[in-house]
C-alpha cells in the first residue's frame, strides 16, 4: 500500500540524512523526489504544489540538532528527522487531523446514514460492512434495501445482513424516497439507534440520480452522507466527490480497496479538494474489514514507519490479552513450541492480508525488496504442515528427523524440504527471540524502529513501555542500537557544530 509515495519520501530523506543543516539546495533535491512520487500516485496538482511549498518554508534555515528536555532525557533531532516530522505533520493535516465519523442524532432518536455512490465502488458491501461495524459499538442498526433498480442489490444486502444478523428494511415496490421514509419510522418503532440506506448508483453521475438522492435527503434529513469511491481510481475520486459533494453537501468519504491501493493519490487529495474528511476506509474483502480512517498512520506508512498503532489495535481484535501475554513471556524466555506458533499463524489470518499487516510493521519497508510479492497462502501451507505433526512433534519440533518429515509432507501435501525449512525457521525465530528476551535492546536495532519511536515521541504519544531501560543499555551500545560517543569524539562533534552555527550566522547576515 502506497509504494509510490513511500519510494519518494524515503529518497529524499537518504538525501538529507547526515547532512548538519537543511539548505535551501538540499530541500529542492529533496522535495523534487516528493514532487515525482506525488505526481506518479496521481494526486491532484495544485495539493502537490500545496504541500511542498508548506514543508519547504517550515524546513529552509533549520539548525543541526534540535535539542529538548523530556521526562528528565535530552533528545536530539537530526536535520533529516525533523524534515521528516514536518513531512509528517503536513500529511496530516491534509488528511484531516481529529476529524469525526459517524454523528448521532441525541436523544436516542434514530440516525440515518446515507451511503452513495457509482456502481463498482462495493457500497452495499460497505453499507454492511458499516452496520457490523456499529453493531460491535452495540449499536442497534437496521440496513435499508434503498437500491431498486440493481436486480441482485436487495438480495445481496439481505445475505450480508444475514450473515451480520442485522435486519434488512425492503418493501417491492415502492420508490426509495418514500422506501427511506417509512424504514425511518421502523426504526423508531423497533427502538433502532442507526439506519444505514443502500442507495442506487449508476455507471455515471446523471441528473435522475441526483434527483433520487436529493428528494431521499430532502424527507429524511439524514445526520450523515458518505460517499463510497474506490481508491485506486485516483483522481478520479477525488472529481466524483466534488460532483457529489456539489449536490449533496457529503459529511465523509468511505474509501474501499484501500488495501490494493499503491498510489494513495486519492487518500491525499479528496479532503483537500472537497473539504471533506475520509471517514472509513474499507481494508478488504471480509465483512470486518472496515476501519475509521487515521490520518496519523496513513502519514506514518507512507513515511515507510508502518502502523505500529493499527497493528496493535488489530491484534486487539482477534487475541486473547491474557493469552497473549504469558505466550509473550514464553517466547521471550525461549519456551516456545509449535502450539503458539500456530496460534501467532491463526492470529495472522483473522486481521486480514498478509502483506497489510507486514506493512504495519516499522521496518517493513527496509528488510523487504521493492515490487516483491507476498505470498498470502503461505501461511496456510505452514498450518498444514503443523496440523500433520503428533502433539509430541508440535512441543518438541527438533525431534523431527527425515522419517517423520516425509509423513508430515505426506499429510499436509508438501515437500519433505519445506518441512524441514519450517523447523529451521522455526529454530532460528526461536533462538532469536530468546536472546531478545535476554537483551531487549536488541528490539531498538530493528532498521526503522528509532525513527518510529522518534515520530510516535514528536507526536507527544507515549512509548515509554517501548523504551530500553537505563539497566539495558549497559556496554557499548545504547538502547537504540547507536555507539556512545568517547569523550574525544563528544568534543570533535561539539566543535563541528558551533562551526556550523557561525557559519550559519554569517550566511543570515548576508542575507
Amino acid at each position: 500500500m502506497f509504494e509510490v509515495l513511500t519510494k519518494g519520501f524515503r529518497s529524499a530523506r537518504a538525501r538529507l540524512s547526515g547532512k548538519q543543516v537543511i539548505t535551501e539546495t538540499a530541500i529542492d533535491e529533496a522535495l523534487r523526489d516528493i514532487r515525482v512520487s506525488l505526481l506518479e500516485a496521481d494526486v491532484a496538482l495544485h495539493v502537490v504544489n500545496a504541500f511542498l511549498a508548506q514543508v519547504k518554508e517550515k524546513a529552509i534555515g533549520e539548525v543541526v540538532q534540535v535539542k529538548a528536555k523530556k521526562d528528565g532525557r535530552k533528545v536530539e533531532i537530526t536535520p533529516a528527522e525533523h524534515f521528516v516530522k514536518l513531512c509528517n505533520d503536513e500529511l496530516v493535516a491534509l488528511m484531516g487531523a481529529g476529524e469525526r465519523g459517524i454523528e448521532f442524532e441525541p436523544g436516542g432518536r434514530p440516525t440515518a446514514v446515507m451511503m452513495v455512490g457509482l456502481h463498482g465502488t462495493g457500497k452495499t458491501t460497505t453499507s454492511a460492512k458499516l452496520a457490523g461495524l456499529l453493531k460491535e459499538q452495540k449499536h442497534k442498526v437496521m440496513l435499508v434495501a434503498a437500491d431498486v433498480y440493481r436486480p441482485a442489490a436487495i438480495d445481496q444486502l439481505k445475505i450480508l445482513g444475514q450473515k451480520l444478523g442485522i435486519p434488512v428494511f425492503s418493501q417491492p415496490g415502492v420508490q426509495p424516497p418514500e422506501l427511506c421514509v417509512n424504514a425511518m419510522a421502523q426504526a423508531a418503532a423497533e427502538k433502532r439507534d442507526v439506519v444505514i440506506f443502500d442507495t442506487a448508483g449508476r455507471l455515471a453521475i446523471d441528473e435522475p440520480l441526483m434527483q433520487e438522492l436529493s428528494e431521499i435527503k430532502g424527507r429524511t434529513k439524514p445526520r450523515n452522507i458518505f460517499l463510497v469511491v474506490d481508491a485506486m481510481i485516483g483522481q478520479d475520486a477525488v472529481r466524483m466527490a466534488s460532483e457529489f459533494d456539489r449536490r449533496l453537501d457529503l459529511t465523509g468519504v468511505v474509501m474501499t480497496k484501500m488495501d490494493g491501493d499503491a498510489r494513495g493519490g486519492a487518500a491525499l487529495s479528496v479532503r483537500a479538494v472537497t473539504g471533506k474528511p475520509i471517514t472509513f476506509v474499507g481494508m478488504g474483502e471480509d465483512l470486518s474489514k472496515i476501519e475509521p480512517f487515521r490520518p496519523e498512520g496513513v502519514a506514518s506508512r507512507i513515511l515507510g514507519f508502518g502502523d505500529v498503532v493499527g497493528l496493535v489495535k488489530d491484534f486487539e481484535k482477534v487475541v486473547d490479552e491474557e493469552k497473549a501475554e504469558a505466550d509473550a513471556i514464553k517466547i521471550l524466555k525461549g519456551d516456545f513450541n509449535l502450539y503458539q506458533f500456530l496460534d501467532q499463524i491463526r492470529a495472522i489470518q483473522k486481521m486480514g492480508s498478509l502483506r497489510d499487516t507486514l506493512e504495519k510493521l516499522p521496518f517493513f519497508h527496509d528488510m523487504v525488496p521493492e515490487g516483491a510479492a507476498v505470498d498470502e497462502k503461505v501461511l496456510g501451507r505452514i498450518e498444514a504442515m503443523i496440523n500433520s505433526m503428533t502433539p509430541e512433534e508440535r512441543k518438541s519440533p527438533e525431534i523431527i528427523d527425515d522419517r517423520r518429515a516425509k509423513r508430515i509432507a505426506r499429510g499436509s501435501g508438501r515437500k519433505p524440504a519445506e518441512v524441514k525449512d519450517l523447523i529451521h525457521r522455526f529454530e532460528t525465530m526461536r533462538e532469536v527471540m530468546k536472546r531478545v528476551g535476554r537483551q531487549p535492546s536488541l528490539l531498538g536495532r530493528l532498521p526503522g524502529f528509532k525513527e518510529a519511536l522518534d515520530l510516535a515521541k514528536s507526536r507527544g504519544e507515549d512509548v515509554s513501555d517501548l523504551m530500553p531501560s537505563d539497566a539495558d543499555q549497559r556496554g557499548s551500545w545504547g538502547g537504540y542500537g547507536v555507539r556512545r560517543l568517547s569523550p574525544a569524539e563528544k568534543e570533535r562533534r561539539r566543535k563541528k557544530e558551533k562551526a556550523a552555527k557561525k557559519q550559519r550566522q554569517k550566511g543570515r547576515k548576508k542575507r
